[in-house]
């Protein structure tokens, strides 16, 4: 068993299921869940508790994406979750029709970072 890292900034959670990518609607559109780290806790853990909190949907996560390609220092930390539940809590933050189901190929030109767009292009169909 191996102790994860405290993840030091914000984590992006790229949840694919589908052929689509979970975006929650920000100030001027679209973006993927993200969230800052509790004390101690690791990025994994950090972008599965983001996006329960804001989307009432069970993830785990489970990747960090490879950090070259994450190409800017100040990139963010992007963490790929697998779905756990196919319908959310009530608990939720954010309400329905703050959550969008969007294709792979429309995130990827959404503005997502680099480390994310890298990975969607890998499972965009052709």
């Amino acid at each position: 068993m191996t102790m994860e890292q405290a993840a030091e900034g914000p984590v992006d959670a790229v949840v694919e299921y589908a052929g689509r990518v979970l975006l929650v609607k920000a100030e001027g559109g679209w973006r993927l869940p993200s969230g800052d780290p509790e004390l101690a806790e690791s990025a994994p853990a950090t972008a599965a508790r983001v996006v329960y909190e804001l989307t009432g949907y069970l993830v785990d996560g489970t990747t960090l994406l490879p950090a070259d390609a994450r190409a800017a220092a100040d990139a963010r930390l992007a963490v790929v979750c697998q779905l756990l539940s196919e319908t959310p809590s009530d608990d939720a933050q954010l309400s329905p029709d703050e959550l969008r189901w969007a294709p792979l190929a429309e995130a990827v030109g959404a503005g997502v970072p680099e480390a994310v767009r890298v990975y969607l292009e890998g499972h965009t169909p052709v």
